[in-house]
């Protein structure tokens, strides 16, 4: 059970984490210029989340803010435009406690080739990294949703989806990027890293099948 009010020392750690986190990820370059963002929990009605417009490689703590389930600022910070992407996962289910979203070559390229609603994935050992998989006998789909700025209307389009029970451990929106989430910040960046994995196999897949 998540706890009901933060604390400023629960504000510290998730910041750290935050920075952590995006210091790795603009590492593998997969926070191009201002892009990207990323949220942990605090509690039942409130997340630390990067405010707008930073280089993700370039963070300090006066980067993170804090916003509650409906997107609203707690501090005088202009936070995430896709910030609703986040808290609405936070409302929907208090066992998510990180989210992270970057914008990488890969996914984006796989966002456009794939012409379906989703990318099926099966057979692949490292299906077990995410939670809950245990064998590579699996097979999980990751919904791919359409680009738009009515960020509002596509936060209620992934609720939507996840309100029908699928597995899901993130999800494609069409030459956008990519959205991950899990229980902490380790268990977001573990399904992140294996996303990535999957799809730069499935990009080399269809390359040598190409060549054919």
């Amino acid at each position: 059970m998540v706890k009901l009010i933060y604390s400023p020392l629960d504000l510290d750690i998730a910041s750290n984490n935050i920075i952590e986190t995006a210091n790795f990820l603009h590492s593998k370059g997969w926070t191009p210029a201002t892009s990207s963002n990323f949220s942990q929990r605090l509690d039942n009605s409130y997340c630390a989340i990067t405010v707008s417009g930073k280089d993700k490689g370039r963070l300090t703590s006066d980067d993170i803010m804090v916003v509650d389930f409906e997107g609203k600022p707690q501090h005088d910070k202009k936070p995430s435009a896709e910030t609703l992407l986040h808290t609405s996962l936070y409302a929907l289910d208090e066992s998510i406690g990180a989210v992270l979203h970057t914008h990488s070559l890969n996914s984006n390229l796989l966002s456009i080739l794939t012409e379906n609603s989703s990318w099926r994935l099966e057979g692949y050992e490292l299906l077990k990294a995410f939670s809950g998989i245990a064998t590579h006998e699996s097979a999980i789909n990751v919904p791919i949703f359409a680009n738009t700025q009515d960020i509002a209307t596509l936060a209620d389009k992934v609720i939507e989806y996840l309100h029908q029970n699928i597995p899901c451990w993130g999800y494609l929106i069409r030459g956008h990027g990519i959205y991950t989430w899990g229980r902490d910040m380790a268990s977001a960046l573990r399904h992140l890293e294996a996303m990535e994995y999957l799809i730069q196999c499935e990009l080399e897949i269809m390359r040598i099948r190409g060549k054919k």
